[in-house]
């Protein structure tokens, strides 16, 4: 959960920033330090909505992803397109609430200073991200294929890490550059003390018979970060690494412990999720069953099986998006790009997920949650079951109507796909709490917002 205590490190400096430009804004309209009756008089509440805006429009604009990949620019073109809807969006509450020449000048000032201090922020945290003074040195234990591969993993962490080299230990074949191995002489101990390393990457293709037990402990003992290659993967990237695990790894990992007050609490949240989605767009559905109905011929949901909780099957049910006839003649088979089976307005669902709205009574039925795995099609299962390891215990939990690797892979149409889904699904359920569900949830609204990943 690394990337989510950088996520949530990110969000409390702006929310504190938030509040800081809103009391200067303050301060200088009434020239001193706001007490509790200046507070009083702009208002707690326009205080928190102003901070919870200004941080979920940052939000929605990317600001708090790759820092690694950003320059200042693009740091202050982010800033500028959030705060622009913050000032349309603050012009019409200050309109719509009579807040007054006063109140509107509060907003704007504060709008200013948020801007400066974001910018602030986010520019010192990219800085200690890219600049090697900070940077966390590693070494990887191992030369091998997936020496390689965490290798390959460090350039592209928003951590701020930086590759020592790699030690070779046993007669493994080399996949990494001949010029990154490190002269390995004097012992891995003071190999790893003469390059200052802050953690060591064990892996080894093949443990048994060459771990260098005694010289890692050693590392250990003295203060240095020893971590094996699936852990060290899950850290950088937000998913599993399928190809380094074993049924040990999933026992003893600290994860995939879904207790039972877990499960209550998140039931109750999406009951409540799910009562709310279908009083909010019941008004609408009969205009969206007519404009189905006007477009292809055919009934306006469908109703599909799917594999849920425990490999229990159940009808999933949906928007129709695709002709009537969409698999009379080829059967069950994933959506492609351009598919020419879904309608014209089941394009512009599909984009807007308004296709999934009749899902909300699943959630009801408690066949499915707001967020988990994706559910799949029996014959699907069937056949990734017998290709792709430990793709049964993603239904070790309720699918969801979004998702982590909803929202971090687009729509999966080939078994590469559905390995690469399974990664991150597998994650979540390791990972799995109420705060990581709400983050999910989040980048749903701006996946939506935007328009990713849907077929």
């Amino acid at each position: 959960m690394e990337q989510n205590k950088r996520l949530v490190l990110l969000v409390v400096c702006d929310t504190v920033a938030a509040i800081l430009a809103i009391l200067t804004a303050i301060s200088i309209k009434f020239m001193n330090f706001p007490g509790v009756e200046e507070i009083q008089t702009f208002g707690v509440v326009r205080i928190s909505v102003f901070t919870v805006v200004v941080v979920f429009l940052s939000f929605l604009v990317e600001i708090y992803k790759n820092h690694h990949e950003l320059i200042a620019r693009d740091i202050a073109v982010k800033i500028g397109a959030s705060l622009g809807v913050s000032c349309f969006l603050f012009s019409f509450i200050s309109y719509s609430n009579n807040l007054g020449e006063s109140g509107s000048g509060i907003l704007a000032s504060a709008i200013i200073v948020f801007g400066i201090l974001q910018f602030m922020c986010h520019s010192a945290y990219r800085l200690y991200v890219k600049c090697q003074g900070f940077a966390r040195r590693v070494v990887i234990l191992g030369v091998g294929a997936t020496a390689g591969n965490m290798g390959a993993l460090i350039p592209e962490s928003d951590e701020n890490y930086l590759l020592s080299g790699y030690i070779r230990c046993s007669d493994e074949l080399s996949e990494v550059p001949q010029d990154c191995i490190l002269e390995n002489s004097g012992g891995i101990y003071e190999t790893v003390k003469r390059e200052k390393a802050d953690k060591i990457v064990v892996s080894l293709s093949e443990r048994r018979g060459v771990f260098p037990l005694s010289d890692v402990m050693a590392c250990k003992l003295d203060g240095v970060e020893v971590v094996d290659a699936p852990s060290f993967y899950e850290h950088v990237t937000g998913k599993l690494f399928l190809e380094g695990i074993n049924p040990s790894w999933i026992i003893f990992s600290d994860g995939f412990n879904v207790s039972q007050v877990r499960k209550v609490l998140k039931r109750g949240v999406d009951v409540l999720c799910a009562t709310v989605g279908i009083l909010l767009t019941a008004p609408f559905l009969p205009l969206v069953a007519l404009a189905i109905k006007l477009d292809s011929p055919g009934p306006v949901f469908y109703r599909q099986e799917r594999v849920g909780e425990r490999e229990r099957n159940f009808f999933l049910y949906k928007l129709r998006t695709m002709r009537a006839d969409a698999e009379s003649g080829t059967g069950a088979v994933w959506a492609q790009k351009n598919d020419s089976r879904i309608t014209r307005l089941g394009a512009l669902f599909r984009k807007c997920r308004i296709d999934e709205l009749p899902q909300f009574f699943n959630i009801l039925c408690g066949d499915m949650s707001m967020v988990g795995p994706r559910p799949e099609r029996p014959v699907f299962v069937d056949k990734l079951k017998e290709i792709i390891p430990y793709y049964s215990e993603r239904h070790f939990v309720k699918p969801g109507v979004t998702g982590w690797a909803q929202v971090r892979y687009p729509y999966g149409a080939s078994v590469e796909d559905a390995v690469e889904k399974l990664r991150f699904d597998l994650y979540y359920i390791k990972n799995l709490s109420l705060t990581f569900d709400f983050m999910i949830i989040l980048e749903t609204i701006q996946v939506v917002l935007f328009r990713k990943g849907a077929r």
